[in-house]
């Protein structure tokens, strides 16, 4: 599964219930988590695992942060390559979260059987998220941080998003993608 969605969608925070989840119905899981590279240091954080605290200390999970590296597009030059390496090393899912991206950074889409877009509630103008590009590309939209003083947003946001994704072309006859 692909994750992507604009910084502070609550990624890691996702990927860390989600994957506690999956590893209490005796899944493995292992999430390959792209960072931003600094391009004046080369240097990266790589702070996405210590979001992750419970499932880094799961011993069904594996969590690899790694830099971009000056590779666009919100993933690494090796993710896919990653990705069939944890395949082999017997994780059944396998849990890719791209770096904060906006609207063209969507690689992982063509690496990944279901590509997530994680969207907050209350993130400006929300009729950016239906130009061209990033959701287009999404299989499913999620709506995150939709609790507290949130709720009311959060359901406008679903329903702009539900109307806005009628007027995009379907990528599969089978599947109809999902807010």
């Amino acid at each position: 599964l692909g994750l992507s969605g604009p910084p502070g969608a609550g990624k890691s925070t996702f990927i860390e219930c989600f994957g506690k989840m999956l590893t209490e119905r005796k899944h493995k899981v292992s999430v390959l988590a792209v960072d931003p590279s600094s391009s004046t240091s080369g240097g990266s954080l790589l702070g996405d695992k210590t979001r992750m605290t419970e499932l880094s200390r799961d011993m069904n999970a594996y969590i690899r942060p790694s830099p971009t590296s000056g590779t666009l597009g919100g993933v690494t030059r090796t993710t896919n390559e990653a990705i069939l390496l944890c395949e082999g090393g017997g994780y059944d899912v396998v849990l890719v979260e791209t770096v904060g991206v906006g609207q063209s950074e969507f690689a992982v889409a063509d690496m990944v059987d279901m590509f997530i877009l994680l969207l907050p509630p209350a993130g400006g103008d929300e009729l950016q998220g239906i130009k061209r590009g990033i959701i287009e590309m999404a299989d499913l939209v999620v709506i995150n941080k939709a609790d507290g003083d949130l709720v009311v947003a959060a359901r406008r946001i679903q329903a702009e998003y539900i109307s806005a994704m009628k007027l995009l072309r379907k990528r599969s006859k089978v599947w109809r993608p999902k807010v």
